[in-house]
């Protein structure tokens, strides 16, 4: 039998323990595993399947799960609440990770490794083979141990109560990453939607500082209309960025595809004609 380590790996934990950029792609409306595979596609790192914004059950997230895993992408799972028995769920269905939202407390982190991970680290029950592990039977004294060293535990802090006792959250053993949610922080710092509030930042240099300290990662979410505020959460250590969601994605392609076909008219009046398709040109090859 291999050894624990060569059992599973976790692409993401890797990634960000190299120091590298991983961009996360939110699925929220697409329910077909082929999503997973346009993911990477795409050059997506991981996905992250989100069960407290979208319609989607445990059943949908399991398949997504798996069909991330067979693309070569880490698929995290947001979870609803803290329940664990949301955690549980979602990590037996086929998740290498959780996000665990509106977590304010290092009380509250503790509880949701205990729930992620296996004695000794935690209080999750053993359900026997995992997709993880391709459904083999493993023997538990190598597949415990293996599982929970892939397992990532990703706390999201999103108020300004979170983000004082950062510190000690970030300290709590088992927990891999802090996502701080920038429009949820600024909704309860009562400044929804100014992304240009000093505090804004200033919460997340104090959660990037943390981590650094403590030895874990730190992630960016909400800020992908503002590249220049993710590019200096990235300056500062930041290396785990949720780039949006697949409805964003498809409404924002959508829109810009439905704007173009509606310029022609004004655009051939000026004698442009097929040459006012640049765009639709160069993204769409079935146009060439």
């Amino acid at each position: 039998m291999p050894s624990g380590e060569a059992l599973l790996r976790n692409p993401l934990k890797d990634r960000l323990a190299r120091g590298e950029i991983a961009a996360s792609m939110t699925v929220r409306l697409v329910a077909d595993p082929s999503i997973a595979l346009l993911a990477r596609s795409a050059g997506f790192d991981t996905i992250y399947v989100d069960l407290e914004h979208g319609p989607f059950g445990i059943e949908t997230a399991a398949r997504l799960c798996v069909a991330a895993q067979q693309a070569g992408l880490a698929p995290l799972v947001r979870v609803p609440s803290h329940g664990g028995e949301w955690i549980a769920r979602v990590l037996d269905g086929g998740a290498m990770g959780v996000i665990v939202p509106h977590v304010d407390t290092p009380e509250e982190a503790r509880a949701a490794v205990a729930a992620a991970k296996y004695p000794p680290l935690g209080r999750r029950s053993a359900a026997g083979a995992l997709p993880q592990l391709g459904f083999r039977a493993i023997d538990a004294a190598q597949a415990m141990p293996a599982v929970n060293d892939a397992t990532m535990v990703v706390v999201q802090a999103e108020t300004a109560r979170a983000i004082a006792q950062i510190d000690a959250i970030m300290a709590v053993d088992g927990v891999d990453m802090v996502l701080l949610g920038a429009n949820d922080l600024l909704a309860d710092l009562g400044a929804p939607g100014a992304f240009d509030d000093p505090r804004l930042m200033d919460s997340y240099a104090r959660a990037i500082a943390a981590c650094r300290r403590h030895g874990k990662h730190a992630g960016v979410g909400g800020l992908a209309g503002r590249p220049d505020l993710t590019a200096r959460c990235v300056e500062l250590g930041a290396r785990y960025i949720s780039t949006g969601t697949d409805l964003g994605f498809l409404l924002d392609a959508a829109t810009r595809r439905a704007r173009d076909a509606h310029a022609l008219l004004g655009a051939g009046e000026h004698g442009q004609g097929s040459d006012a398709l640049p765009h639709l040109r160069q993204s769409d090859p079935s146009l060439s």
